[in-house]
């Protein structure tokens, strides 16, 4: 009596085992390409970031608080506005006459992306990003 005894792998084992493979390697680069387009995003977060607060830190110093706006852009990629306009304090009990400063608020606010221009308004900001960074200044009030 003969056994037969079967060495190696069928064709049909190794067509599945290579379908597996393949269907592993497929997911591993997917999960890859999405970190890498992650990463890429979250670099153009931060230098938006980065150029909103130094515009930030800029307005008030290098020339004085006052109602207004700015434009303009950093790396023909990044396009950014700040406003500047004054600042009500409402308080109960409180006399506007014996302060001696005034606020104002100052919204800074950077986009980018492939379909960003920056003339085109509220629509093509929908496919680019945006950045905004709002705080409020004193200034000395002109007497």
């Amino acid at each position: 009596m003969k056994a037969n005894k079967q060495r190696g792998f069928s064709l049909l084992e190794i067509l599945i085992a290579f379908s597996i493979l393949a269907l592993s390697l497929g997911i591993l680069l997917k999960i890859f390409s999405g970190g890498v387009n992650t990463a890429g995003a979250a670099e153009d977060y931060t230098a938006a970031v980065q150029i909103a607060e130094s515009l930030m830190a800029q307005t008030g110093v290098e020339s004085p608080l006052q109602q207004g706006e700015d434009s303009g852009s950093e790396n023909n990629k990044y396009h950014w506005r700040v406003s500047v306009t004054p600042f009500q304090f409402v308080a109960e009990d409180l006399d506007v006459t014996a302060i001696t400063a005034v606020l104002f608020k100052v919204k800074v606010t950077v986009n980018w992306g492939d379909n960003f221009s920056p003339g085109a308004g509220a629509a093509s900001r929908a496919d680019g990003r945006q950045v905004e960074l709002i705080t409020l200044k004193l200034a000395n009030k002109k007497l």
